[in-house]
């Protein structure tokens, strides 16, 4: 009698803490979808991803695609994940490609999908800029770019849209929803309700625990919305943005 074959994930946090910033999440995310982290700041959104990066110590296990983080090597990592922090600073100013680059040092050199990564992010023109002399949204494409290089399978994206003009907002969110469309997993932090409504799913984070789960339109309530930020939700036409 064959085994039962066991769902692969994306990724799973088991009872993740982090004192005074996360207590016991739980939370499991399959493969090929856009999900987004919401809630006040301070409520553990960055931590979070953090924790699920590796990038911090917690307590309770982080699984990516079933395998403990702690048993997958070091450049496998780098091969499984890519990580945007929510801060862009660049003491040096190297040039920009360069930056880029460093996302597929876990491949070995491989000039197609470095200049794929910097085409997707309209970075090209900028190639040989030196990166601190960047504008702030610039420099986040920069960042954002870095990862597409990587083409890891899960991406985890802090505040990917912060310092982005609304354009380019927009792009980054339909190119999440074609990284999903392709098998990847995209977690990103964000704040705006509006663009949260255009992804698969929303956690909302509260006091560092997650307070609900679900698709956007079913999660983000009235009530979730004066719970969780304090607002009172007003349903009213409204202007829609989308691409050309």
């Amino acid at each position: 009698m064959a085994a039962p074959q066991t769902s692969l994930k994306a990724l799973e946090l088991r009872g993740i803490s982090v004192p005074g910033r996360l207590s016991e999440v739980t939370l499991s995310l399959e493969r090929g979808v856009v999900a987004g982290l919401i809630g006040p700041n301070g409520s553990g959104k960055s931590t979070l991803l953090q924790a699920a990066a590796g990038l911090l110590a917690a307590t309770g296990s982080v699984l990516w695609q079933n395998r403990p983080l702690e048993t997958i090597p070091s450049l496998e990592r780098g091969r499984c994940t890519a990580w945007v922090p929510q801060e862009s600073h660049f003491e040096f100013g190297f040039p920009v490609r360069s930056v880029v680059a460093q996302g597929r040092y876990a491949h070995g050199d491989d000039s197609r999908g470095i200049e794929a990564a910097m085409e997707a992010m309209k970075l090209t023109s900028l190639a040989q800029r030196p990166v601190n002399r960047l504008s702030g949204g610039e420099r986040h494409r920069v960042l954002l770019a870095r990862a597409l290089a990587t083409a890891a399978p899960l991406q985890l994206w802090d505040e990917p849209l912060a310092s982005l003009d609304v354009r380019h907002v927009l792009e980054v969110v339909s190119l999440a929803r074609r990284l999903a469309a392709g098998g990847a997993t995209v977690i990103m932090s964000l704040h705006d309700l509006r663009i949260a409504n255009r992804l698969d799913i929303a956690v909302v984070i509260l006091d560092g625990r997650i307070r609900a789960l679900g698709p956007p339109r079913e999660v983000l309530t009235p009530a979730l919305l004066q719970a969780v930020f304090g607002v009172k939700a007003v349903t009213a036409p409204g202007m829609t943005l989308e691409l050309p």
